[in-house]
């Protein structure tokens, strides 16, 4: 496992770093299924964190960046048996930006599909 520091750290489609604090006007994000899926995969091999370990929170103007507000030691885990992504870890207390690959298509920006 990795520990996330003030440095980008990268997790296939996720980029996360370390922030001093949350941006204003952000909105709460729920947890499906007891886990904040941080990076989705249509083929089910999302990036998560358990809920119990963070508050999520997205600027409703920009779908490629969340927020984390870490409440325990935790790890960002990508659900795949296997060819799997290395665990990242988050400290309690931490705050921070998690970024999702986008790509191009003819009617605009989208989340990188797999």
């Amino acid at each position: 496992m990795r520990k996330v520091t003030e440095r980008p750290c990268f997790q296939g489609d996720l980029m996360i770093r370390r922030i001093d604090q949350l941006p204003n006007d952000l909105k709460v994000v729920p947890a499906v299924n007891g886990v904040h899926i941080l990076a989705h995969s249509e083929t089910g091999h999302h990036h998560v964190i358990k809920e119990q370990a963070a508050d999520r929170f997205i600027d409703e103007t920009n779908q490629f960046i969340s927020y984390l507000s870490v409440l325990s030691d935790a790890e960002i885990e990508h659900l795949r048996s296997f060819d799997t992504h290395e665990a990242l870890g988050v400290e309690a207390g931490t705050i921070y930006e998690v970024r999702t690959q986008r790509e191009y298509i003819p009617e605009g920006w989208r989340r990188a599909q797999d």
